[in-house]
């Protein structure tokens, strides 16, 4: 057996079966003649190779593979590779590498220091010493990749390794290989946790990413109705951990540092699980804690932890914790929690409409199935008015990097088509990924693409305004029409001009059996 056709059996060992990529000349022996068994997905560009990538890899909750080409395809990939990091997504990474021979003198297209190129963002990068360990290097990236904290790998393959003989014994025991990489806490650990809650006066608890899953929701809404806990969901959330109706929840808390100090005023203990600590974002100066309130969390990232300026750490899957202390914590004896006031639904007169009452529209028009790819960085926080009552239901760029959402709305489909996907983008965040639509015509993902047109970059606009700069060039996007852009790629397209509009036709585009697209016009922030 030869290179490829073992790289082709790790892989089906594993369970992947679907390729993401953009090929190029230094790809072409790995996928000439792929195995019927495949699929390999098209990307115009590889950024939204990886994005689609990172997508398919969240929804299906298995590893993906993406296949780029040598330095240049691994360098338009970077930006949405930043989120895949950040997202502690299992993604591997593999670019094509120049032959052998002629990267050794720096022929054309040959990935210098291929290695060192993606390092920072993935938690390994390797390009095999010898053809016959390509196979080994593909498995070991896959049980790194998905072991905790899982993350993106990188391989830099040469273009001459396909065709050379391996090892059958050596292959046959690479396909039988697993780690079990899911360190959860150990019981003293949990009895530290519930120690704590029985003797804080007023605690609160966080939740982050990491707990967006059945475990992590079911075990956080019984530790909150049972024990009184108001919830809140930690600064610059990419998932919704928790329900948004929820009487117990209380929204997402700043994203700065005396922001947060303040939302956690008086209370003695908060306890936060599956985040980092914590991912501020707008810069201002101030304590980190009010005083009198002590931090612990429980992450599964030992780097989180040890980067934290405050509390006590303690490692193990936050979901696995959270469900074991439902299962272990009596009951306590404060009141119920009454529910916020819940912000009514908004049905203005247009020509443009506030972002507020656009997700009120889009709520009215969704069901508790539908996962939402959030790309809209103008209102990061204010998308909990949407009504998400299960896990799995909301994504947004974890590391901030535009051009995430188009494509990533595609593999969250494909990963799981039982799920249909509303991809809730800005008009500027669309253009870094805009080829993506390409994949979702020709291969009739019927994701439902909703742009909101407000002709500027709203989100550097409110920066702008709250760090008190002056006049800041290229904020303003000039007119460009989404909806010819949308059908030139093949994808039906409309333009609505009232809420009930969007809302109509957001209920059809979700039933149709291909991708759709809604463009909404949206209040500017200045003129």
């Amino acid at each position: 057996m030869n290179v490829r056709d073992a790289f082709y059996e790790v892989l089906r060992a594993h369970g992947i079966r679907t390729i993401f990529g953009n090929p190029g000349s230094n790809e072409l022996p790995l996928l000439s003649n792929l195995p019927a068994d495949f699929q390999y997905i098209h990307a115009l560009q590889e950024g939204a190779a990886i994005g689609m990538a990172d997508g398919y890899a969240r929804a299906l909750g298995q590893p993906a593979l993406v296949n780029l080409h040598a330095a240049a395809g691994t360098g338009n990939a970077m930006g949405n590779l930043t989120n895949t990091q950040a997202g502690h997504v299992p993604v591997i990474v593999t670019s094509g590498q120049q032959a052998r021979r002629y990267a050794a003198l720096g022929a054309l297209l040959t990935n210098v220091d291929a290695p060192t190129l993606a390092r920072p963002l993935v938690k390994w990068s390797n390009e095999p010493l010898r053809a016959e360990d390509v196979p080994h290097a593909l498995s070991r990236g896959i049980l790194l990749a998905t072991s905790a904290p899982s993350g993106p790998v990188y391989l830099s393959l040469p273009l001459d390794d396909w065709d050379h003989d391996v090892d059958p014994g050596a292959l046959s025991q690479l396909e039988i290989r697993a780690v079990h990489g899911d360190p959860v806490l150990a019981e003293p650990s949990l009895a530290l946790i519930r120690s704590r809650l029985a003797a804080a006066s007023n605690p609160v608890m966080i939740l982050g990413s990491g707990t967006d899953d059945a475990a992590g929701w079911d075990g956080a809404a019984w530790l909150a109705e049972n024990l009184a806990l108001p919830v809140f969901v930690a600064p610059s959330p990419s998932r919704c951990p928790f329900p948004t109706r929820h009487p117990n929840y209380r929204g997402i808390l700043p994203s700065d540092i005396p922001g947060v100090a303040s939302a956690l005023d008086g209370h003695d203990l908060a306890m936060a699980f599956g985040t980092a600590i914590f991912r501020y974002h707008v810069f201002a100066d101030g304590d980190y804690l009010p005083a009198g309130t002590e931090l612990w969390t429980v992450t599964s990232d030992p780097d989180e932890a040890a980067r934290a300026p405050v509390g006590r750490a303690l490692i193990g899957n936050p979901s696995d914790a959270l469900s074991r202390l439902a299962d272990t914590t009596p009951s306590g004896e404060r009141a119920p929690l009454a529910a916020l006031a819940r912000p009514r639904p908004l049905d203005k007169p247009g020509p443009a409409f506030s972002a507020e009452a656009i997700i009120d529209a889009l709520d009215a028009a969704k069901d508790e199935s539908t996962v939402i790819a959030h790309e809209w960085t103008s209102v990061d926080t204010t998308w909990d008015r949407f009504d998400l009552s299960r896990p799995g239901s909301l994504f947004f760029p974890d590391a901030g990097a535009l051009g995430w959402g188009l494509p990533a709305a595609i593999g969250l489909q494909l990963g799981d088509p039982s799920r249909r996907v509303l991809a809730v983008l800005g008009d500027g965040a669309l253009h870094y990924t805009v080829s993506a639509f390409w994949t979702a015509a020709h291969y009739r993902v019927p994701v439902v693409f909703v742009v909101a047109r407000n002709r500027e970059y709203a989100a550097l606009k409110n920066f702008a305004q709250v760090m008190q700069f002056g006049r800041v060039p290229a904020l303003d996007l000039p007119d460009i029409d989404v909806t010819h852009i949308a059908g030139g790629y093949g994808i039906p397209a409309t333009r609505v001009t009232s809420l009930t509009q969007l809302t109509t036709a957001v209920k059809e585009a979700l039933s149709a059996d291909g991708p759709r697209l809604v463009e909404v016009p949206q209040q500017r922030l200045s003129t």
